[in-house]
């Protein structure tokens, strides 16, 4: 009549068969059962099924055992008789919670599957080694220092920490270092009180605030300037700070994962970076491998990259041309999985067929095309032909365009000058 559906268990154990089998969301337990005690079943129940919602009925009340279920995660405990006007409501309100429950599990799972370990792709030994140190430091709550090259994936494996660490339900921050001058860093960092500054307005909630009982990932913190070095070992000794204009301090439970591709040993011996905040931050150091020495995982990445921009660009998967990959595996990938991930977009935008031919690549890859009369020999006739397509797929965005080209935008305004393209 209420359009439950209902399972009958006759004890403990059989519910719990039940329930490893079946789609339950709420349980209706009496205390005493035949071969557990209800009030116990409770916690078998919430550390195997957390999301379930158990409701603990009893004509022996007492308040030892009330309190002691919804220590165990009891959603209530009731006792009979007295309250059974109150039954079905009281199940309706746990069926909720419990659906609410359920959805956040889910969407919980899939931000872990886009951006935990399964999205680190490559299976080389030296991707690996890099996976398995990550893995096992994730379930800590210690400070991680990732080194690499730029374009490394050193960001995904930040999200692959956070999103397989106990602060996974809590934000992930993620911050360039080198993108801001000192005094705004410093403000988005901490925050600032209002009239600290001109443009200080209101009062702002810094980064490390909206990290709390989650994750910062400081990337690039080789640019950071030693003021605010001093600040940030400050908060990995005590958790706290002081806002820019303020004088007290603010707490914080936040996690640090900090990256660079500078060489931080050097940086010491000049000057530029703190020794004390580089041993605060080095308790647990992963390298991360450029492209170049991992090129078994390319190919892999390749059909990754094929399947996410296709999507995108709503095109079919293509089929791969005769030396199209082959370049690729030739590549000496400066850039490393990031230019990947460009020369894989470019391809796909400038492909007018289901397949993917090494002409689409870049000029670098066109060094070992074989001479046939469908090639275009006159090279800047090519790069303006190349230009205006993706001028046309940004419709004229010159940032978007310059991005996709991988060159800079300044240069890219050049070209338009020099081809003479009216955008």
């Amino acid at each position: 009549m209420e359009g439950y559906r209902v399972y009958q268990a006759a004890d403990g154990k059989q519910g719990l068969n039940i329930l490893g089998r079946e789609d339950i969301m709420v349980v209706l337990s009496d205390v005493r059962l035949p071969d557990v005690n209800g009030v116990e079943l409770v916690k078998s129940i919430k550390q195997s099924h957390p999301s379930v919602e158990v409701i603990n009925l009893t004509a022996y009340g007492n308040i030892h055992d009330g309190v002691q279920a919804m220590k165990n995660g009891a959603f209530d405990y009731l006792t009979k008789g007295d309250d059974n006007d109150k039954i079905l409501p009281l199940v309706s309100k746990a069926f909720d919670k419990a659906v609410l429950q359920h959805k956040v599990q889910q969407l919980e799972k899939k931000l872990e599957e886009r951006f935990g370990f399964d999205a680190i792709i490559g299976e080389s030994a030296a991707i690996q080694k890099a996976k398995s140190l990550a893995q096992k430091v994730a379930v800590t709550d210690t400070t991680v220092l990732l080194l690499g090259e730029t374009g490394t994936g050193k960001e995904v494996f930040a999200q692959a920490i956070h999103y397989s660490s106990r602060r996974k339900g809590q934000s992930f921050v993620a911050v360039n270092c080198s993108a801001f001058g000192k005094e705004i860093l410093e403000s988005e960092l901490f925050g600032h009180k209002a009239g600290s500054f001109t443009g200080a307005v209101k009062d702002k909630k810094g980064l490390f605030e909206e990290a709390n009982h989650g994750t910062i990932f400081l990337d690039e913190i080789g640019e950071m300037s030693i003021e605010l070095q001093a600040k940030i070992l400050r908060v990995l000794e005590d958790g706290s700070f002081i806002k820019v204009g303020e004088t007290k301090t603010t707490k914080v439970d936040v996690r640090i994962i900090a990256a660079t591709n500078r060489n931080l040993t050097n940086e010491i011996n000049h000057g530029l970076f703190r020794e004390d905040l580089f041993y605060r931050l080095s308790v647990f150091t992963i390298q991360l491998p450029p492209l170049k020495e991992r090129k078994e995982d390319i190919p892999a990445l390749i059909a990754y990259y094929l399947k996410q921009f296709s999507s995108k660009l709503n095109k079919r998967l293509p089929k791969l041309g005769k030396g199209f990959t082959a370049r690729l595996l030739n590549h000496n990938w400066k850039g490393n999985i990031r230019e990947l991930k460009n020369v894989i977009e470019r391809a796909l935008i400038l492909s007018d067929t289901d397949y993917l031919s090494p002409e689409l690549l870049p000029f670098e890859f066109q060094e070992s095309l074989d001479i046939n009369s469908d090639i275009v020999f006159d090279l800047a006739a090519v790069e303006k032909s190349h230009i205006l397509k993706i001028l046309k797929h940004t419709g004229g965005n010159k940032t978007e365009t310059a991005r996709l080209l991988g060159i800079g935008v300044s240069t890219l305004y050049r070209k338009l000058e020099e081809y003479q393209i009216q955008v």
